[in-house]
């Protein structure tokens, strides 16, 4: 009998510490308080938009700077890839005044 408890509270000792691992008392007492939890939701999304903005930014700059460059070189192929390019844009915004 004695072996028996000793394994269930072997096998109890370790559930609690995975849940303590988990941190399931902090996500409890986050679901207790709704209004934080919209706070830190409004604040986490606004972090991960301005990111991504920011990033965005970063790497369009650095595309129009490359396209920038390869045009001033004057290449026949980029050149006529880049014309092409300016061509379905012009065709797409006249279809979409219309």
């Amino acid at each position: 009998m004695e072996e028996k408890m000793g394994t269930v509270y072997k096998v109890t000792l370790h559930w609690s510490h995975e849940l303590e691992k988990s941190r399931i008392l902090e996500y409890t007492q986050l679901m207790m308080k709704p209004w934080r939890l919209i706070w830190l939701n409004l604040i986490f999304g606004a972090s991960r938009g301005v990111g991504i903005a920011i990033g965005f930014t970063i790497f369009a700059a650095t595309i129009v700077y490359f396209l920038q460059v390869l045009g001033a070189l004057n290449l026949p192929i980029v050149g006529d890839y880049i014309a092409d390019i300016v061509r379905i844009v012009q065709r797409q915004l006249e279809l979409n005044t219309r």
